[in-house]
């Protein structure tokens, strides 16, 4: 059924959360008023400030982005929450349960949380969390809170959706070493060693900043990624998380590191939409006989893959 997308951006604005819910449901479902949508809320994005919080499960990324939802609403900000969990490879559904760990948020107003499925997709996010942080962001919220899956190696990509980048780690969890192996030394603006009331957290710490220590190549001026230790569940530590990422926020501002930031995450999602559609096109090319004779004059020896291939990119751009 077709949408009133004025209207609805116009009460997401004014923070209903229901037009705010269907917006990025007409995102996750890839409505057919997708490219309406996104063009009515082009001019309202660009000013949330984003946070990205990963890091293997179990460190306790929702509890943390919970504690940080509240210090945040003390501070008078409007706080967006993506939360993504991974989908179920069997039925292809999704226990949403950080909905359920942030249930003290439900009735604040000031506060919208929304769960995602990845469906399939790699990398700790949902393939339209770009999209749903452009929703919260034109809704008005202040700042965006993203929680990633439980990641594993090499799963980082939440690195170039976010301004600012959370690590979480937590003692027993792996030692330095893993950290490095999982990619997240080149990802993290701040990180946080989480349940720090347990043994082997100063141990957890220094190995951490040895690892740091050892992979950075930072000039003068350069920002060193500062090493805070929580324990979320109690609030402990959470006020100094939120310190550490003003002052990345200022630091990136100052340096125009944030507006850098903000360009390249918008060509990467440009760069998405484009090779998603040529892909549906050269999917609807399978049986066409364009397609086939490339692959007989492949087989035939006249012609190499990459060749075929370039001409069949020129075909697909050009119309023909």
């Amino acid at each position: 059924m077709k949408v009133d997308v004025p209207t609805l951006v116009e009460q997401a604005r004014e923070g209903r959360p229901r037009a705010v819910a269907r917006l990025i449901s007409l995102v996750e479902g890839a409505s057919p008023q997708l490219r309406e949508v996104m063009a009515a809320l082009a001019p309202l994005a660009g000013r949330a400030y984003v946070v990205g919080l990963t890091g293997s499960p179990g460190v306790g990324k929702s509890t943390s982005t919970s504690a940080l939802v509240s210090a945040y609403r003390r501070a008078g900000k409007r706080v967006g929450v993506l939360a993504v969990d991974p989908s179920s490879p069997f039925s292809g559904g999704a226990l949403l349960g950080d909905r359920v760990r942030m249930s003290e948020h439900a009735s604040d107003p000031g506060v919208y949380i929304r769960s995602m499925a990845t469906r399939g997709h790699l990398g700790g996010l949902a393939w339209s969390a770009p999209q749903a942080i452009r929703v919260l962001d034109a809704a008005g919220c202040d700042v965006i809170l993203v929680e990633t899956v439980g990641v594993g190696q090499s799963e980082v990509e939440i690195a170039s959706q976010a301004d600012t980048s959370v690590v979480l780690l937590a003692p027993g969890m792996g030692d330095g070493i893993q950290a490095a192996k999982a990619g997240i030394l080149e990802i993290g603006d701040v990180y946080v060693v989480n349940k720090a009331d347990r043994d082997g957290a100063d141990a957890t710490a220094r190995e951490l900043n040895h690892m740091l220590g050892l992979g950075e190549s930072r000039g003068p001026g350069d920002w060193r990624p500062p090493i805070v230790k929580t324990v979320a569940a109690r609030g402990e530590g959470i006020d100094e998380v939120v310190e550490a990422l003003e002052k990345h926020r200022a630091w990136m501002e100052e340096h125009g590191v944030l507006a850098e930031r903000r360009t390249a995450r918008a060509a990467r999602e440009v760069e998405t939409i484009a090779v998603t559609a040529l892909r549906e096109r050269i999917a609807d090319l399978h049986g066409d006989r364009r397609l086939d004779a490339l692959a007989g004059r492949i087989v035939a020896g006249g012609l190499d893959p990459y060749a075929a291939a370039d001409e069949l990119v020129a075909g697909l751009t050009d119309g023909s």
